[in-house]
């Protein structure tokens, strides 16, 4: 609802301003979760999970019939808002320019807190405070196993290695050897490391330096062009993770309701200084963990 005593030329800059300062700048969250757009105040997500692999067909029948499980997950979003005020004394004073500051401000917040959620549920992957994975295990965890599945085994995604090259191609290697529910290797592309900002020089040595670390023989980094990395405080500061970033789908999920927007604005005389102009920006989300083979904790 936006109220008729505030002047068309406010509403019109505050929602101009939001939105350009949503489009400012990428987040690194974006590397590690995907959008999912809903349509209801709760959603389940159904995947028939992975496909089978081609199978010498039977010469009686002239087919092999395979099947494939179901799996899903329920995402509900969270309300958030931003609100915000400006004073009828500072529009007086030609002041409005620190009504573009706090809009601006306003929309950059919010991606800054999408940003904080997706990697505070990425470091909390190895507990139950953000849910579970859709296997009914924790994210990161030593049982996941997809139950009916032709490959049920149990797989591990969860270390407690301090972050070195050693550890990392020890990490990388473990996720080289997830299956499938079918059975078979996913292949995955894990091409990005993230780490806590003390952890910083470490980790470009590990993934941008030619020549290994921690040796002094010069032996060639296999891993130069191939991985890149990213630092948030968000995470613990020993906390390390290897995520396939190029896939079709994401380790984590935003499950977006409502965009962030402009919802309401309104006056109010009682206030001091003339007034305040109030705008108020409203956003529904939440995050939720995806594919945890798309995702190998090095360190808690």
């Amino acid at each position: 609802m936006i109220s008729g005593n505030v002047p068309k030329h406010l509403v019109v800059g505050a929602r101009t301003g939001f939105l350009t300062a949503l489009r400012r700048r990428e987040y690194p969250w974006q590397r590690v979760a995907e959008t999912f757009n809903m349509s209801a105040k709760s959603q389940d997500l159904v995947d028939l999970g992975a496909s089978p692999m081609p199978k010498e067909s039977n010469k009686a029948g002239g087919l092999t019939v395979q099947e494939m499980i179901e799996k899903s997950i329920t995402v509900t979003p969270v309300s958030w808002d931003i609100t915000i005020s400006l004073s009828q004394d500072a529009i007086d004073d030609d002041q409005t320019g620190s009504l573009k500051r706090k809009v601006s401000s306003a929309g950059d917040n919010f991606q800054k807190h999408i940003n904080q959620r997706v990697f505070t549920v990425l470091n909390g992957g190895d507990g139950t405070t953000y849910g579970l994975c859709y296997d009914g295990q924790e994210f990161f965890d030593s049982d996941h196993a997809d139950k009916g599945a032709v490959y049920s085994t149990s797989q591990d995604n969860e270390n407690t290695l301090a972050l070195s090259s050693d550890n990392f191609e020890t990490a990388w290697v473990a996720a080289q050897a997830f299956r499938d529910d079918q059975g078979e290797f996913t292949e995955y592309i894990y091409d990005l490391l993230v780490c806590h900002p003390s952890n910083k020089r470490t980790a470009a040595n590990i993934v941008g330096n030619r020549e290994q670390m921690d040796t002094a023989n010069r032996e060639m980094n296999p891993f130069v062009g191939e991985i890149d990395y990213i630092t948030t405080p968000e995470i613990d500061t020993a906390a390390w993770y290897l995520i396939a970033s190029s896939e079709s789908t994401k380790p984590l999920i935003v499950a977006m309701r409502k965009q962030p927007h402009l919802q309401s604005a309104w006056f109010d005389p009682t206030f001091p200084d003339g007034g305040l102009y109030f705008f108020k920006y409203y956003a529904r989300y939440e995050v939720h963990y995806g594919d945890w083979r798309l995702a190998y904790q090095g360190n808690t």
